[in-house]
């Protein structure tokens, strides 16, 4: 996979994805992940990427001339015709574990990152292909969402876990949270691992999971409880 990232301020994400599963999955060459800083293509002396706002009112807007000639920049030299712009935004549709699939799908990505008010909607209209929010709540810029989505999506590429069992009994893969969780020792300060673990019944221990997950469900995200009943 291949994915472009363009963002005002791309040192937010370069740290956060330089360790642990994402680090490994570029150094395997399962994905590439491109920075591509807005600053440099601004058209001033200045390099300024923002400003006022038409009309009034707080807050600064990212400018169109930049991001049009980075859009057009990447686009050219990475040959990216045809590839959709996803734009971080709150007026998108919610991530969840099934877009994060679907991206997985995609040989290429192009994450565009809002930051400080927003973006000139001229932008949006000519090259933004779909909007996706994280949760209904504000961050500081689009980069720290792009991360969460590129977290999400790297992890579900083939190679990227080790085990791959684990990766697909991950909360929100069967539309439920997933079962509680035990290791050793078997008695810590008087709290015992549940019989049922110690067992050696395999069907009796599915069992046991598949329970705790639809009562942690039902306990704590009922609509992910109402919605998963939806199905049957």
């Amino acid at each position: 996979m291949e994915i472009h990232v363009v963002a005002a301020f791309p040192g937010l994400l370069e740290s956060a994805l330089g360790d642990s599963i994402l680090k490994r999955a570029q150094s395997k060459g399962l994905v590439r992940i491109h920075f591509h800083e807005i600053r440099p293509y601004a058209t001033d002396k200045h390099q300024q990427i923002d400003d006022y706002g038409f009309g009034g009112g707080p807050g600064m807007i990212l400018k169109p001339e930049p991001l049009f000639r980075c859009l057009e920049d990447i686009y050219d030299r990475y040959k990216l015709e045809g590839v959709p712009v996803t734009l971080m935004s709150a007026a998108g549709r919610l991530f969840d574990q099934r877009q994060a699939v679907i991206f997985s799908l995609r040989e290429k990505m192009v994450l565009l990152c809002g930051h400080y008010k927003g973006i000139d909607e001229r932008v949006i209209q000519s090259w933004v292909t779909e909007e996706i929010s994280i949760g209904d709540y504000i961050l500081t810029g689009g980069e720290i969402a792009a991360t969460v989505i590129i977290d999400a999506v790297v992890r579900l590429l083939p190679g990227a876990i080790s085990d791959i069992d684990s990766a697909e009994t991950d909360s929100f893969q069967s539309g439920l949270l997933d079962h509680p969780h035990y290791t050793r020792p078997q008695d810590f300060r008087g709290m015992e691992v549940p019989p049922v673990l110690l067992s050696g019944n395999h069907a009796g221990i599915s069992e046991w999971r598949l329970q705790q997950s639809l009562e942690r469900t039902r306990r704590l995200r009922p609509d992910l409880y109402e919605k998963y009943n939806q199905q049957d």
